[in-house]
């Protein structure tokens, strides 16, 4: 019925789930929800779900969804420990738990992720707490089948950024290039993007996180920043580079992105086990700080990788525990100019025993 990596992961959270005193987690985040039970990625909408997983402290799990699901979830999942809800999923779930625990057994929910109108109709009669983080600890270090897999997706994303020049002629717009990427990426396997593409000229490049209202058009003698990532055999990669358009850059342009790169090779250079991501980020900082330029670097360093885009561990100045073999993290330094560009250059690394790989 399952797979046995699902049943091993349960395990490892029921360890969790003792030292916290729990006697059952209510797990409705859906990565984590697949993460320990193989039954869908995630859900498109915010209020859409394909249901919950409540991991029991006895070893007796349970899948609980409504009946869209049911022959999908027994496909993967014992029918004898399978909930199908067909009203209210929180009521009908309360009853379930307090079959499962009675009145008294302390049952963890992830707070952050779930409605207060939800948690409402699931609270009475039941001993309710917060319990968020459990799964994603568990999340933040990958296993050997895992690392594979983000590797496969690294790769088609490589495969993506060397043809992708092809593309950035001038007289493409933004939008144009975006939706080339995507199609390159079904094209080749991917099921999905891992998030909208960005793509961003000149200007435009010193937004992080910008999203196109009037698309600019690529032209002779302009930069562009690309951010991408595809969703391949469910796990994401994401990777940014920033391009000169036709001819010989201006040594603005070439000081700028030499800076940033400069800035990733040393912070990937001091990435290995025990080193905090606040360690790891203040050596970007560090670097662009020697040049004078540290504060046009104004977001953290990385994050992790892997069912979701941004997951655990962070890279940044509130990032205070120790990086562990098995993590995998994105090195993106980048600068930003308001009003004539940025430049952003990511890479995908894994903790290895004695520092990293980059993938």
């Amino acid at each position: 019925m399952e797979q046995p990596s699902f049943a091993v992961r349960r395990e490892k959270l029921r360890r969790l789930m003792y030292e916290r005193g729990l006697t059952a987690l209510l797990v409705s985040q859906p990565a984590n929800r697949f993460y320990l039970s193989g039954f869908e990625l995630h859900d498109c909408q915010c209020s859409e779900s394909s249901g919950c997983l409540i991991v029991m402290a006895d070893g007796k799990d349970w899948l609980c969804t409504d009946s869209r699901y049911e022959e999908a979830a027994a496909l993967l999942w014992e029918r004898e420990r399978l909930f199908i809800y067909y009203g209210s999923s929180s009521e009908e779930i309360n009853g379930l738990l307090k079959k499962l625990c009675g009145s008294t057994g302390a049952i963890g929910i992830e707070a952050g992720h779930l409605s207060h109108a939800f948690v409402e109709r699931l609270e009475p009669g039941l001993k309710l707490e917060a319990a968020d983080g459990l799964v994603e600890k568990l999340r933040a270090v990958k296993d050997e089948d895992e690392i594979r897999l983000i590797a496969a997706s690294v790769a088609l994303n490589h495969r993506m950024l060397a043809w992708l020049p092809s593309v950035l002629t001038p007289g493409q717009d933004e939008a144009g290039i975006a939706w080339a990427i995507e199609k390159f990426y079904r094209e080749h396997g991917a099921s999905e993007l891992s998030f909208p593409s960005i793509v961003a000229v000149d200007e435009h490049a010193a937004l992080p996180h910008y999203a196109p209202d009037k698309p600019a058009l690529l032209r002779e003698g302009c930069h562009v920043l690309v951010d991408e990532g595809c969703r391949l055999d469910r796990y994401c990669s994401d990777q940014t580079r920033t391009f000169w358009i036709g001819g010989t850059p201006p040594p603005r342009f070439s000081e700028m992105l030499h800076r940033v790169q400069e800035a990733q090779q040393k912070a990937i250079a001091a990435l290995r086990p025990g080193v905090s991501g606040r360690e790891i980020h203040k050596v970007a900082v560090d670097s662009f700080a020697a040049c004078g330029m540290e504060r046009f670097f104004t977001h953290a360093l990385g994050h992790g990788v892997g069912l979701e885009t941004h997951e655990a561990p962070r890279l940044s100045p509130r990032a205070t525990e120790p990086l562990q073999p098995g993590m995998i993290v994105t090195i993106e330094p980048g600068l930003y100019f308001p009003g004539w560009g940025g430049a952003r250059w990511e890479h995908m690394a894994v903790i290895t025993e004695d520092g990293c790989r980059v993938l």
